[in-house]
């Protein structure tokens, strides 16, 4: 019978279903094998029968690609098999002058007002330069945080409202969060999100390259980290559920540390189970141990235990001391 050379596993009950490396649920997972051997890849290649909810999809290409494996094309043309070709996805770009538009009026933007009353204004301007933090028009006051891939081209831009007292994001009387991607009211835009920060891996400068990187969820703890521990180059998934192998295939041969919010150490502890084939990967238990019972529940970042501490004071060297 002709086929693919890779094909997802056929059913054959559920045993031959396995938990999702991306969404966790059990028995949603199916694996590629080899069609001539039957033998896996490895356990993370595959795709999530959650195609709305989850949508994970790791193909036997993208993962011969990121290991830098020669991918053998030796398939057959049986129609049959047509699903099973690892797809190819269209990339859709923003345009830079919208880009390009962004980068001002930062005295109406609330997130750029909270940043200088930590940092002054100084500092602030090379973290906004740095990674190309943007004003939206969205909303009065919010902020564009800008995914730029490692070649320079901008996937898109998450669009949030902050206040400029706190710090903390705007929720009511709506959830203030929304995509440029989606302001722009294309009939169709094929999106491939990227890391936060990517843009920084391309770096001319020894320095940078050789920083050990530092991953968390949300860009703001990022952009905040980035000013206190610039020991590390500081890069976001953009959410909880964001530690993927697609966005962080990037980082192949770095050494990581991820910084988790709190009541997320165990998810991403697991997680990195299905990363470690291609990069260095460790867990930071700091504030594990640090939280108390109400910061748990409140799911604190590093950056809300980052702010407590003086910014002048933190960088003369007393961090070891405070953290």
């Amino acid at each position: 019978m002709s086929n693919y050379k890779y094909i997802l596993e056929p059913y054959k009950g559920m045993k031959t279903r396995y938990a999702c490396p991306l969404c966790l649920k059990e028995k949603v997972f199916v694996r590629y094998i080899n069609s001539e051997t039957n033998e896996y890849l490895d356990t993370n290649v595959g795709k999530c029968n959650r195609e709305v909810n989850c949508g994970y999809h790791y193909s036997p290409k993208q993962y011969f690609l990121t290991n830098n494996i020669s991918f053998n094309k030796t398939f057959l043309t049986n129609r049959s098999s047509q699903n099973f070709l690892p797809s190819k996805k269209n990339i859709d770009y923003i345009h830079t002058d919208i880009f390009k538009n962004s980068l001002c009026d930062y005295q109406s933007n609330n997130f750029i007002k909270y940043l200088i009353s930590l940092f002054g204004i100084d500092i602030t301007n090379k973290i906004t330069s740095k990674y190309f933090i943007g004003t939206s028009e969205l909303w009065h006051g919010s902020t564009i945080f800008w995914q730029i891939d490692s070649e320079y081209k901008i996937r898109t831009g998450k669009v949030m409202l902050y206040n400029c007292h706190t710090g903390k994001r705007e929720k009511k009387p709506i959830n203030y969060i929304s995509w440029i991607h989606k302001t722009l009211r294309q009939s169709k835009f094929d999106l491939k999100q990227c890391l936060f920060g990517e843009h920084l891996l391309r770096s001319d400068t020894d320095q940078i390259n050789n920083l050990p990187i530092a991953l968390v969820e949300s860009e703001k703890t990022a952009v905040i980290a980035s000013a206190y521990l610039p020991q590390f180059l500081w890069l976001a998934v953009g959410g909880l559920n964001n530690l993927t192998v697609e966005k962080c295939s990037i980082l192949k041969g770095r050494s990581i540390t991820l910084f988790p919010d709190l009541n997320a150490f165990e998810q991403w502890q697991n997680q990195i189970k299905k990363l470690s084939h291609f990069a260095f990967f460790q867990v930071s238990d700091l504030l594990e141990h640090k939280a108390t019972e109400d910061e748990r529940q409140n799911g604190l970042d590093l950056a809300d235990y980052l702010i407590r501490f003086d910014f002048k004071k933190f960088t003369l060297n007393e961090s070891k001391s405070a953290i």
